[in-house]
């Protein structure tokens, strides 16, 4: 059944089964960050049709994503130790690819300004809502225990759709809208 009726008054469950007020802040952070997989969808999608790359690491960030929000979600600790965990690993990764992407584009010595294509565009809709993502969770943190990690690959993770955005510019052979004052 999609349906239960059990939010109709603003309250929803959190894994494990206790219960929360829908604009509860761990509600807010993993809401976000399920957003953001909402938005990194599209963005592989739109690599698929236009160039084919990037197609895979996005999916692969939509796994680690999910792995977060399902983190975010849990407040029971028994349950939180059992739950898949996302490691430094794939912060390490991210950082590779950032590195490869960037070694691919010209020197940036102004601001971008997002757009250029709709692909790249659409790259940094999903940075800003990563920011997002990750300042919820920051506020998240001082609250209760938030792994480090998961702050580190949101960070990251901006980082990386920053570059793709301007990759994906490129790619097309458009030039990036820079900030000139």
């Amino acid at each position: 059944m999609i349906y239960t009726k059990t939010g109709d008054k603003g309250t929803t469950s959190l894994v494990g089964g206790s219960r929360v007020n829908k604009d509860d802040v761990r509600v807010e952070a993993y809401g976000t960050v399920d957003e953001l997989n909402s938005h990194i969808g599209l963005l592989a999608e739109l690599f698929r049709e236009k160039q084919g790359g990037y197609y895979d690491e996005l999916k692969a960030v939509q796994n680690n994503l999910f792995t977060l929000q399902t983190l975010l979600a849990t407040e029971d600790e028994t349950i939180y130790a059992r739950l898949p965990q996302l490691e430094e690993e794939e912060v390490e990764i991210l950082e590779r690819q950032i590195d490869t992407i960037n070694d691919l584009l010209p020197k940036l010595h102004n601001f971008v300004i997002a757009g250029g294509t709709v692909t790249g565009a659409q790259c940094h809709v999903a940075r800003t809502v990563c920011r997002r993502a990750e300042r919820c969770v920051v506020t998240l943190a001082r609250q209760t225990r938030v792994d480090d990690v998961l702050l580190r690959y949101l960070n990251r993770l901006s980082d990386y759709l920053f570059v793709l955005a301007r990759r994906a510019v490129v790619a097309e052979g458009k030039q990036e809208d820079l900030y000139i004052k």
